[in-house]
């Protein structure tokens, strides 16, 4: 039978189809690996036991290395009843496609690494060696810092909520320092009626800087603040909420508070590179005896010249009589508070990968997050180390836009 041929009649009505949509895929089951770390002074751990039962009900896998949360008071299990794994080898932790990890990646891990893994912790760029780099982008990683991951309205949270945890903590650090069972100076930190206000200088009015202002507020203390941005220093005082005695930093005015004051904090910011060093050894020597110095951005470097580094266990010496408190990563001290506050960005962020259907289609269409990747299935996305370690750097937003 001949094929008829179609009957068009000027009376069909032609309509428009509907628009084609950029079709969601299908969510992705993810495997998280939480392996438990070795790295010194490291307590916390990047998801809690709540966070975790949050990415279990929502059809993930999550693989636990026994005791990874101990440090933080995080018990198997307390993981095991969330629904995750409990293993006891090293290496069957480090078979998940995603690894979560509270401290960076070090020499130790590198034999564990797999193809195509997707790493999310957090990169010291100070300690950071190109030979790590390499054997990363041989193995085609996908690394995310943690740090540099940006939210929606263009700030950091993670280093915001570690950044408060240090300021609100140093207040608590120095009035411990000052009592006279700690060979203090035997001073109440804060104030009482009728006598004179304790000092405290802070150095830096970044978020360290205003949360420790806050609590030194809070405990009846008078706070002096010293920062090179006027508008860093307009903003503590906005955010805090009425007047404080605040300057740019010059040696002659910090030189003169410095000697009368009861305690110091160091809370310089940087981008990148080391924090500047601003008060020097000569300053600290006409520090009252007994006196509390707290160098918070010591990892960096320090912005006082006496700092070295400390730990948790051994946390101060004395210089010239006055007392130095210098340990890194102070959130740390406070292991399960720093916990919640890293789980609470890291496990929307799986859940949403795991939404989108895995990683790679997060970042097509979440852009903030891009900041936050500093190796693309082995390619080096981040600038600073390409050219601290000169290597290849290529450019993320084009990688990820070949891959469509």
């Amino acid at each position: 039978m001949s094929q008829q041929r179609p009957l068009i009649s000027t009376s069909f009505s032609y309509e428009t189809l509907e628009e084609t949509l950029d079709i969601k895929p299908q969510g992705a089951q993810l495997h998280i690996g939480i392996p438990k770390e070795t790295a010194f002074q490291e307590n916390r751990i990047a998801l809690t036991p709540d966070a975790v039962g949050v990415l279990i009900s929502n059809g993930h896998n999550v693989v636990l290395e026994h005791n990874a949360g101990d440090a933080a008071h995080f018990r198997d299990k307390d993981y095991s009843e969330a629904g995750a794994k409990i293993v006891y080898d090293k290496a069957e932790v480090f078979k998940a496609p995603i690894l979560v990890k509270s401290a960076p990646i070090v020499d130790d891990d590198l034999p564990f690494l797999q193809l195509n893994q997707q790493i999310i912790s957090p990169i010291h760029m100070s300690v950071m060696k190109a030979e790590l780099l390499e054997k990363m982008m041989e193995k085609k990683i996908t690394g995310i810092s943690f740090e540099a991951l940006r939210d929606d309205s263009g700030t950091y949270p993670i280093v915001r909520s570690m950044s408060e945890i240090a300021g609100s903590s140093v207040m608590l650090i120095a009035a411990q320092y000052l009592s006279s069972a700690n060979h203090g100076k035997g001073v109440l930190l804060g104030g009482i009626s009728g006598i004179p206000p304790t000092k405290v200088i802070i150095l830096g009015a970044g978020i360290v800087g205003e949360y420790a202002a806050r609590a030194a507020l809070a405990l009846g203390a008078s706070v002096k603040v010293f920062d090179n941005s006027v508008y860093r220093l307009k903003r503590l005082q906005n955010n805090i909420g009425h007047r404080l005695w605040t300057s740019v930093i010059e040696p002659r005015i910090l030189s003169k508070q410095l000697k009368t004051c009861e305690v110091a904090v160091g809370a310089l910011g940087t981008q990148g590179g080391r924090t500047p060093v601003v008060v020097t050894e000569e300053m600290v020597s006409n520090m009252r005896p007994g006196s509390v110095i707290i160098d918070v951005s010591v990892d960096r470097g320090g912005c006082f010249e006496t700092a070295e580094i400390t730990t948790h266990e051994h946390p101060i010496f004395l210089k010239y009589g006055v007392i130095h408190y210098c340990v890194p990563n102070i959130p740390s001290g406070f292991a399960r508070t720093a916990s919640q506050a890293i789980s609470n960005v890291l496990m929307p962020l799986l859940l949403e990968a795991g939404e989108e259907g895995g990683f790679e289609n997060l970042v097509w269409h979440k852009v903030h997050l891009r900041t936050g990747i500093y190796l693309f299935k082995g390619a080096l996305t981040n600038f600073h180390l390409s050219q601290r370690f000169d290597l290849k750097y290529t450019d993320l937003n084009l990688l990820i836009a070949s891959q469509r």
